[in-house]
């Protein structure tokens, strides 16, 4: 009886163990990539939305932009048009063709064959949700160079983070308290005009390309996408070779 028991093949050493084993440690070696690719799908999905206006598969487009709207406010006048005579349109432009200023008919506008179709993020979602996975990007290429990246600190990651969260909560505050871009102290930003003498004219006012607004998105995303990126990368590239070591080293 013991001696059959001591000829019976354990479960580590049976081939379907083994098989499930160097699985396991393909999916560790090779984390990066499994993270990384669903996520740019995912961020990368919106800009398809105005491709498909603008080749007249309309039905798709509007899943796209149905599908995304829980995840952003689509805001037409905080947002990017492509295949139009302009990046970006004022309110007052958008309202030449489509005359609405609440914030739940305004979302719902995607654009015009002259105007063109707008991304299905805003560009606060570009610079944020878009760039965090592509700063991903540079992190197995840099390790490819040679390079030997720690994660930034935490405290270095949550300062990243601030500009974007005041950014927002403040825009939040001004459209709760004026409606949306009807002259609250963020649509105007006078301010910033008063504190630089109004140096800038033009620059002030609007949510529009080359605005403070627009500016304060883009680089707010880009600062805080970069921190998150560099801290939780590196950070996961290390727990998963420390795995590697220790589940696949036999």
């Amino acid at each position: 009886m013991i001696k059959n028991q001591l000829h019976q093949p354990t479960l580590a050493q049976s081939p379907l163990a083994r098989r499930i084993d160097a699985f396991v440690c393909t999916l560790l070696r090779h984390w990066l990539l499994l993270f990384l690719t669903p996520m740019l799908i995912f961020v990368t999905l919106p800009f398809l939305a105005p491709v498909a206006m603008h080749w007249g598969w309309e039905g798709i487009g509007r899943i796209l932009y149905i599908a995304y709207s829980p995840f952003c406010h689509q805001l037409p006048q905080r947002s990017w048009f492509l295949f139009g005579e302009k990046l970006t349109y004022t309110l007052t432009e958008i309202q030449q063709v489509y005359p609405y200023a609440d914030a739940w008919h305004l979302r719902h506008f995607i654009g015009t064959p002259t105007m063109g179709w707008k991304v299905a993020w805003s560009d606060r979602m570009i610079s944020f949700y878009f760039m965090t996975p592509v700063f991903g990007l540079f992190y197995p290429l840099l390790r490819r160079l040679g390079y030997t990246l720690r994660p930034i600190p935490m405290w270095l990651m949550f300062l990243a983070l601030t500009p974007l969260m005041l950014d927002g909560m403040t825009h939040v505050f001004s459209d709760a308290l004026y409606g949306i871009s009807n002259g609250g102290f963020r649509d105007t930003n006078l301010w910033l005009a008063q504190l630089t003498n109004n140096a800038f004219p033009g620059f002030y006012a609007g949510d529009h390309y080359g605005t403070f607004n627009w500016w304060m998105r883009l680089l707010t995303g880009l600062l805080a996408a970069w921190g998150l990126a560099f801290h939780y990368l590196p950070w996961l590239d290390r727990l998963m070779r420390k795995e590697v070591r220790r589940t696949c080293a036999r």
